[in-house]
């Protein structure tokens, strides 16, 4: 009853006759509720299962799933439909399978690889003993509850979750437009664009508090009132889904699992400006997403909520796809505009800002897939029930993407000010092998690390800037005590330095030496000569200066921000750099470059298997007798620990 009070709500106040011609597109009648509830799956006239297919279950076996479970249907000549929808957020139990009977609530399994999809759905259609190691839980609506099932909502992976953004992500099937508009969707853009003003609309998303989730910050009200006020004949508004940070999976998730959802925001942004052109720049690795990017404009367009005179508004908007060549530099703004416009994606100076000055040289307003999915949650419910979540300067919630050594990875969405410690621990369950927590690396290769000193830091904008990091766009990783914050720094720096556009010195000859020196610091003696020691010592000695002089020169964003990792690990981990600049040891035994290795003539049994593996032909011996590794040869390539059988090489 709430979703279709919820379409009644958003449609108050729209022109009668463009409310008719939009509930008779939609449903085929005004009389919207009972086919609203049939779309919502209130009341099935037949079983539906539903498998989580976004790329993470693809990749986790969801296509063999799908094949088991239209199999079974077709050898037992049941009656059911199958949906493929997103990932609803638990990418560690994946692939998950969800059964709804008529009459009864929707039931989700997990690991539902294809050789346990037979059994899975015997214990649902055949009501035999539910197999526990699989079960997950029962959803609380749609039905008599299953008896002795918990609800999915007390999972403790979904218990303090709050989702705004993943409301609908792996619980519909995104490429049903009429499924989204049964739940409410499109009702918000339209009773904008009916009974509001441009004005009136920045106004409310002002009022939400809704800062931009793509890094930054930027109050979105604000950035959309520069461009409403600026004077052009022609504005443009840009989502960005160029998701480039390592471990950073949330634009596409959303975009995969609700796309309609992020295309009712853009929708909403355009009309706020005045801009009657649309562009999503989205990376072409991206493939289901912009399957169903695609599907959801060509259907909006069907159903008249994009083209001209939107529902006799006078509103016109067109939707275009832009896709990327997956270069991270595009995700700053600028090299964004440049890239749409056909040149090579490098950053320009600013002022002017794009708001002003942007695309094609109009007014232009870039937005990332998360601000958008907010914006027609917050005209549905009202900015008050947005700015009521969160804390004074971050209201709402923010989506992240969790992985690394934690046991639930996956896809999160909670309130703005959760502690740090509530996400890895409560949510992500604590880190994997009973290893303690060492660090978070948060906001990709532009945030910082967070140490265990600070796991009770609450997560908003203001917070994280206290300890040297920032929100970026939500990718958090978890790293555990056998984690180098050295070589962290390192694989950070590296990436960064492939990624920079070479345009400004700064950022193009200053990370590649800050890398050269991580470099030198994660090197064995073994292989410096001549000078090298020195030349080490003295790159060492200017690490934090070249840090602070690529910070304050270089000419974009993603430059200024470059040293992150280096300032923060030395910040938290300066132990771990002495360490290894001093007593030339990984004290977390991961730079293997450092490490010694010795063979333990207790344990060898001479079976020649790591003497054969050395590329170098540091090991010697003969068979059946304990073997020797020559340590002015050995690389620590640790070839021969993998190969040993029976544990005699160690490392140190």
């Amino acid at each position: 009853m709430e979703n279709k009070d919820l379409i009644g709500k958003n449609l108050s106040g729209v022109a009668a006759s463009a409310r008719k011609a939009f509930l008779v597109r939609a449903f085929g009648s005004e009389d919207y509720a009972a086919k609203a509830a049939e779309l919502r799956r209130e009341a099935l006239s037949r079983a539906v299962i539903y498998v989580g297919a976004g790329t993470c279950g693809l990749a986790a076996g969801a296509a063999k799933t799908l094949e088991a479970a239209k199999k079974y249907i077709k050898e037992n000549k049941l009656q059911a439909d199958i949906l493929e929808v997103g990932c609803i957020g638990l990418c560690a139990a994946e692939p998950l399978l969800d059964v709804q009977l008529p009459g009864q609530a929707r039931v989700s399994f997990q690991r539902a690889t294809g050789d346990a999809v037979p059994a899975l759905l015997d214990s649902v259609f055949r009501d035999k003993a539910p197999l526990k190691d699989h079960l997950l839980g029962q959803f609380e609506d749609g039905g008599k509850r299953w008896p002795k099932v918990p609800l999915l909502s007390e999972h403790p992976f979904f218990g303090k979750q709050l989702r705004f953004v993943l409301k609908h992500v792996g619980i519909v099937d995104p490429n049903s437009i009429q499924e989204h508009i049964a739940r409410g969707g499109y009702g918000a853009f339209l009773k904008v664009i009916h009974t509001m003003t441009p004005a009136q609309a920045c106004d409310a998303v002002e009022a939400s508090g809704l800062r931009g989730r793509g890094g930054g910050g930027f109050p979105t009200g604000k950035k959309w009132k520069i461009a409403l006020s600026s004077d052009a004949d022609q504005k443009y508004i840009i989502c960005n889904a160029d998701e480039g940070d390592p471990g950073a999976f949330m634009d596409r998730s959303v975009i995969e699992g609700d796309p309609h959802r992020v295309l009712e925001g853009i929708a909403i942004g355009a009309y706020a400006i005045h801009a009657s052109k649309a562009y999503v720049y989205i990376r072409a690795e991206y493939p289901l997403a912009i399957k169903n990017l695609k599907k959801a404009i060509a259907d909006a367009k069907a159903y008249g909520l994009l083209g001209e005179n939107i529902y006799g508004s006078g509103f016109d908007l067109d939707v275009i796809i832009k896709m990327g060549a997956g270069a991270f530099v595009c995700g700053e703004e600028t090299a964004l505009m440049n890239s749409i416009e056909g040149r090579r994606g490098m950053p320009k100076p600013r002022p002017p800002y794009p708001a002003v000055r942007g695309l094609f040289g109009k007014p232009t307003v870039i937005n990332n897939v998360e601000t958008f999915a907010n914006v027609p949650e917050i005209m549905s419910q009202g900015p008050e029930a947005f700015a009521a979540i969160g804390t004074k300067g971050s209201k709402g919630t923010k989506v992240f993407a969790l992985s690394g050594k934690v046991n639930r990875t996956g896809l999160v969405e909670i309130p703005m000010g959760t502690t740090l410690k509530e996400i890895v621990f409560d949510i992500g369950g604590g880190i994997e092998n009973g290893l303690a927590f060492k660090a978070v690396q948060i906001g990709g290769p532009s945030g910082g690390c967070i140490p265990q000193s600070h796991i009770d830091i609450q997560v908003d904008y203001e917070s994280l800037k206290t300890v040297g990091a920032m929100m970026g766009s939500g990718g958090l990783v978890v790293m555990d005590e056998g984690t180098c914050m050295v070589d962290v720094a390192k694989f950070f720096m590296d990436f960064i330095k492939r990624e920079s556009c070479g345009k400004c010195i700064p950022c193009r000859e200053g990370t590649l030496r800050m890398l050269e020196i991580l470099k030198a610091i994660t090197r064995h003696r073994r292989g410096e000569k001549d000078a090298d020691a020195l030349a080490r010592f003295s790159g060492i000695m200017n690490l934090e200066d070249l840090s602070q002089v690529i910070r304050e020169t270089s000419l974009c964003g993603l430059g200024q921000t470059a040293p992150n990792p280096v300032l923060s690990t030395l910040r938290w981990f300066r132990d771990e750099y002495e360490a290894h600049i001093f007593e030339r040891k990984c004290p977390a035994g991961a730079c293997t470059e450092m490490l010694e290795f010795t063979i333990d003539a207790d344990k060898c049994k001479g079976c020649t298997l790591c003497m054969k593996g050395c590329p170098t032909q540091a090991i010697v011996g003969k068979p059946k007798v304990p073997h020797y590794i020559i340590s002015e040869k050995c690389i620590s390539c640790g070839s021969c620990r993998t190969v040993c059988k029976f544990k005699a090489v160690n490392a140190a």
